[in-house]
């Protein structure tokens, strides 16, 4: 049996806010927390979210002004309606592309490919998400693919909740490296 990585030392940064795809946001979140993972959730202002399914009030640990890519190994942002939220905010785009810029993990599912859409560091990259957002994706430049997850270098996307297994592992396996 394989040794199992310590990932206490590990922090992940997750963007959220209002109408945030509930399975999108609960799963990482607590499959993270299970392998030690220490996990901030991080939203537009200090207002406790809901989920668009129903979940909630979810409280945030910090506003994205309170954070840094520099504190955190990774950054993960949930789909649903949040995403279209979240690009509005130039706070949002910098830290996603001092993330970019530093190498470190960036896992987006669903509609949150609009926010490396909007911090403009898709281009020439591979990539999946929802369908309903391929136009979105091919139009800003990326290499789109229809498939449960995909990695290019930093970069781990996935299309539905149905690919959260996948696109987990893909997440916990760029964590214990």
């Amino acid at each position: 049996m394989a040794a199992q990585t310590d990932l206490s030392s590990r922090r992940v940064l997750v963007l959220a806010a209002d109408l945030f795809e509930d399975m999108e946001l609960l799963y990482p979140v607590a499959r993270l927390r299970e392998e030690g993972v220490v996990v901030t959730v991080a939203g537009l202002d200090e207002e406790p979210l809901h989920g668009k399914k129903g979940y909630g009030p979810l409280p945030v640990d910090a506003t994205v002004g309170q954070v840094a890519a520099g504190d955190f190994d990774a950054l993960v942002i949930p789909g649903g309606y949040a995403p279209d939220k979240l690009r509005r905010s130039e706070t949002v785009l910098d830290l996603v592309r001092a993330f970019d810029d530093a190498g470190k993990p960036i896992a987006f599912i669903c509609h949150a490919g609009w926010v490396p859409i909007s911090a403009k560091i898709i281009k020439g990259r591979r990539a999946t998400s929802v369908g309903a957002i391929r136009d979105d994706m091919v139009n800003a430049g990326a290499d789109w693919v229809d498939q449960a997850t995909v990695v290019d270098g930093h970069l781990i996307s996935a299309r539905t909740p149905a690919d959260l297994g996948p696109w987990l592992k893909a997440l916990l396996g760029a964590l214990e490296s």
